[in-house]
């Protein structure tokens, strides 16, 4: 079968392997034949050589950690066949630590778990996976054009989550949301948020191209003026870019008893001048939080599918700027200026 790979740590060496061995029974019961992969940054930056891990025995790495598809088989009857799956990323470490133990993997305190097509198990860019019934996550079948979406949909639902609970430690009441950055984590993060009635604003640098009307179609705000020139002072800030000068804004922006969640990675190796002290003493003096949100458990996944579910279905469709067949995968991997989301698609 074809598998789209790499090998870890060197750049530039992406390759389309035609005579990959089929998925080991080991991998899990079920047998899933591979719709669509989505493409994130990650991926671009493991196809850069920064990070990335080959499972052991092996020097090359299946990557695609975005899934959808269709079981074919499932000997412990938890799946039928045809039935619309997606594959949970991370897998909990084997020692386990106390929260793996729990369930709660995205929240790992050892670093030993590992990850489809990112850290020591093979992704899903390949015709044909396995994987074990309770990392499977069935999908409503109306979403078989855009079920893809439930991974990074996963990432925003465990922060909304985090956020609720942060925000019940008092008497909450949040009208006002902030989402900086208009990728598909920001306006999946803006998604959720008019679930739940909030206003939205969003804030991104594009002043063309479709991420405006994205935020409109929500019945959201678009700006593009810098942070501290916004006329409010939201009840919560999800930070989707991981740029300094605007995570460093967005701390200080928030409004008194804010939320900052932290779910843009910011690359290192820049400085920024800026008063700690000031900082400090407003995030003391008003009540503030801000933490970091990254990755998903199970029960964040199934919020992210029925956020899915809830959610109008052209407008999700929107995101999925470009679609490329797996014969074409360069074409993928390589980004455009109105890239949304990009799909490597599996024919079948």
């Amino acid at each position: 079968m074809r598998a789209v790979t790499v090998k870890p740590g060197v750049a530039n060496s992406l390759s389309l392997v035609e005579d990959q061995p089929e998925p080991a029974p080991g991998e899990g019961a079920v047998l899933v034949q591979a719709l669509a992969v989505g493409i994130c940054g990650t991926d671009h930056e493991i196809l850069d050589g920064q990070y990335g891990e080959a499972p052991p025995g092996s020097d090359r790495l299946i990557i695609g950690h975005e899934s959808l598809g269709r079981v074919l088989e499932d000997p412990s009857g938890a799946f039928q066949p045809g039935d619309l799956v997606a594959g949970i990323v991370r897998h909990p470490d084997p020692v386990p630590c106390p929260n793996c133990a729990a369930g709660e993997w995205d929240m790992c305190r050892n670093g030993q778990f590992t990850e489809h097509g990112i850290k020591a198990l093979p992704g899903f860019a390949r015709d044909r996976w396995r994987i074990e019934p309770r990392f499977a996550v069935r999908l409503d079948p109306a979403l078989a054009r855009v079920g893809v979406l439930l991974e990074p949909t996963s990432v925003v639902a465990k922060a909304w989550d985090h956020i609720e609970r942060i925000g019940h430690r008092a008497e909450w009441e949040p009208q006002t949301v902030l989402v900086t950055g208009a990728g598909p984590i920001g306006l999946l993060a803006a998604l959720l948020a008019t679930q739940r009635g909030l206003t939205v604003h969003v804030l991104d640098r594009a002043t063309s191209g479709p991420k405006p009307e994205l935020v409109a179609a929500l019945g959201a705000t678009y700006h593009t003026v810098p942070v501290n020139d916004l006329p409010f002072e939201p009840d919560v800030v999800v930070e989707c870019t991981g740029a300094p000068s605007v995570v460093i804004d967005v701390m200080c922006k928030a409004g008194q008893t804010g939320i900052v969640c932290l779910a843009g990675v910011s690359s290192g190796g820049r400085t920024i001048d800026f008063d700690a002290g000031a900082l400090n003493r407003a995030l003391v003096l008003e009540n503030n939080v801000v933490f970091g949100s990254v990755n998903a458990n199970r029960r964040h996944w199934s919020m992210a599918a029925q956020a899915l579910s809830r959610a109008e279905q052209p407008w999700l469709e929107s995101l999925l700027t470009r679609r490329v067949q797996v014969e074409r995968y360069a074409e993928a991997y390589t980004p455009e200026p109105d890239d949304i989301k990009v799909v490597l698609e599996f024919g079948v």
